[in-house]
C-alpha cells in the first residue's frame, strides 16, 4: 500500500476521460439523461442519489480511512444518518461524558423522542463503559481527542469491551493523518469535513466511512432517503482540501505545539491541554472571555482546523447545548484551533491577549 502522504494526494482521482484533465470535472446538475426509461449509468439518475464528484470525494475518503465513504452536508447529517442506520426505537447507545455539543443535542432532543436512550460516560475509565453496556446497547460513540476538553480515548480497548455493540468514532480532530480508527477494530468513522479535511472554512460537510458493506448499504438508503447531500461545489473543496491534509496537520501540530509550551509558563493560565497532535489547544483563565475578545491573528468564531487560527470560549459558544447537562464545559474554558501561520506571531497574539 502507498504512503498516506501519496493516498491523500491521489485518492479518488482519475483523469477526466473525455478531455484528459487531470482533475476531474465538477457535474453540476440535478438531472441525468436516461438512454431509455429507467437505463442510466452506474448509478446516475438523480443528483441526490448520486453525483459523479459526489463518489470521487467518497472513493478518497473511503482510501484514507481505509474502508466505504459516503459524504453529507455537513457533520451533523453524517451523524443522524449513521445513528439512523444503526439503531432503532429502544436502542441505547454510549455517549462521551465530554463531547461536542451539537452531537449532544442530536441524541438528547432529536433522537430520544423516537425512542433512543443514551447514557453520557467518561471513555477515558473503561470500566465505566464496560459498565455501562446493556443488552440493547447498539452503538459506543467515541471522540478522540473529545470536544473541547481533548481528553484521548483508548479506541482499541473500547473495541475489547463493545460485546455487539458498533464503535464509532468521531475522528474530526485526529483526521486519518494521527489516527485511523478503522484499522483499530471501529466499525465506522464519522468526519466534519468543514474541518481539517476541507481544510480553508470554505465549504461545510460530512463523511461516514464504515468496514462492514451491509452498514454501509443501510448508511447509503438513509443518506438518499433523507436527502442531506452536499452539492458537487463543496465535494470539489474537500476533494481539494484532502491532496494537502497530510501536510497542514504537520504545520497545525507544530504551531499548537509552541502556543501550548508558552500557555503553560503564563500567570493565571491553568490546565493547558494538548493531546500531541494536531492544532487544538485548551486552556483555562478567569478572564477566558477578555482574553477571547482581544486577540487579533486568533479570529473569535466558531469551528476549527482551517489554515487560520481561531480562537472560543465553548461554553458561550458551540457548547450552549450542552448546558445544564451532565456534559456542560467550564466557562473559564478556552479552545484555540492553530492554524499555519507563523508560530511566533500566534504566540505574540496570545501574549499580548492575556497581558
Amino acid at each position: 500500500m502507498s504512503q498516506f502522504a501519496t493516498r491523500a494526494v491521489h485518492a479518488g482521482l482519475e483523469p477526466d476521460p473525455s478531455y484528459g484533465s487531470v482533475i476531474p470535472a465538477i457535474h453540476q446538475t440535478s438531472t441525468y439523461a436516461q438512454r431509455a426509461p429507467g437505463e442510466f449509468v452506474e448509478d446516475f439518475d438523480y443528483a441526490r442519489s448520486a453525483n459523479p464528484t459526489r463518489a470521487a470525494l467518497e472513493r478518497a475518503l473511503g482510501e484514507l480511512e481505509g474502508g466505504l465513504g459516503s459524504a453529507f452536508a455537513s457533520g451533523m447529517a453524517a451523524s443522524h444518518a449513521l445513528l439512523t442506520a444503526a439503531t432503532d426505537s429502544g436502542a441505547h447507545v454510549v455517549l462521551p461524558g465530554d463531547l461536542y455539543g451539537g452531537t449532544y443535542r442530536l441524541v438528547d432532543k432529536v433522537l430520544s423522542r423516537f425512542g433512543l436512550e443514551y447514557d453520557l460516560v467518561d471513555q477515558t475509565d473503561l470500566d465505566a463503559v464496560a459498565a455501562a453496556m446493556r443488552p440493547e446497547t447498539r452503538l459506543i460513540w467515541v471522540e478522540t481527542p473529545t470536544n473541547p476538553l481533548l481528553n484521548v480515548v483508548d479506541i482499541a480497548e473500547i473495541v475489547n469491551r463493545k460485546g455487539d455493540a458498533l464503535v464509532v468514532v468521531d475522528n474530526t480532530f485526529a483526521t486519518p493523518v494521527v489516527q485511523r480508527p478503522l484499522e483499530l477494530g471501529a466499525d465506522a468513522v464519522v468526519h466534519s469535513t468543514t474541518k481539517y479535511l476541507g481544510g480553508h472554512s470554505d465549504t461545510v460537510g460530512g463523511a461516514v466511512i464504515v468496514r462492514d458493506p451491509d452498514l454501509h448499504e443501510q448508511v447509503r438508503f438513509v443518506q438518499n432517503a433523507v436527502g442531506a447531500v452536499p452539492g458537487p461545489f463543496d465535494c470539489f473543496l474537500v476533494h481539494r482540501g484532502l491532496r494537502t491534509l497530510h501536510l497542514r496537520v504537520a504545520a497545525h501540530t507544530e504551531n499548537a505545539r509552541g502556543v501550548s509550551d508558552f500557555l503553560r509558563d503564563q500567570p493565571g493560565v491553568t490546565d493547558v491541554r494538548w493531546p500531541g497532535f494536531g492544532g487544538m489547544v485548551s486552556f483555562r483563565h478567569p478572564d477566558a472571555t477578555r482574553i477571547a475578545a482581544r486577540t487579533k491573528l486568533f479570529t473569535l468564531a466558531e469551528s476549527l482546523g482551517g489554515v487560520e487560527s481561531l480562537i472560543e470560549v465553548p461554553q458561550a459558544m458551540t457548547h450552549q447545548s450542552v448546558e445544564g447537562s451532565a456534559a456542560a464545559v467550564p466557562s473559564d474554558l478556552v479552545r484555540l484551533s492553530c492554524g499555519i501561520e507563523a508560530p511566533e506571531d500566534l504566540v505574540e497574539d496570545l501574549r499580548n491577549a492575556l497581558a
